[in-house]
């Protein structure tokens, strides 16, 4: 079990995990556009699992800071973790209540 952040809005998005010098639990971002990710002014690598509307994870990456990804599918969320803090697989469902 992980404490989870939820980043619902525009500001939480825009400043997601960048400036952190660590954390000790997950971010999930509830996207509104696009798909894409970058770890601009991260000081970490981070595990990034993006999930469909379903929340089943579809697509998952670990970015080093400086990095951008983009899915080739369109995700409803992202969920952020610290390298290797958790071990999700494409396919699985995640069990969450989204605002």
């Amino acid at each position: 079990m992980i404490k989870i952040k939820i980043a619902d809005n525009y500001f939480k998005r825009l400043i997601g995990l960048m400036f952190k010098k660590d954390i000790d639990y997950g971010l999930l971002i509830i996207l509104k556009y696009g798909s894409s990710i970058h770890t601009c002014f991260m000081r970490f690598a981070i595990d990034i699992y993006f999930l469909d509307e379903n929340k089943i994870v579809f697509d998952k990456v670990t970015l080093k800071p400086w990095k951008y990804y983009k899915t080739s599918k369109k995700a409803k969320y992202v969920f952020e973790v610290k390298e290797n803090s958790i071990k999700l697989n494409i396919g699985d469902k995640l069990d969450f209540k989204a605002p």
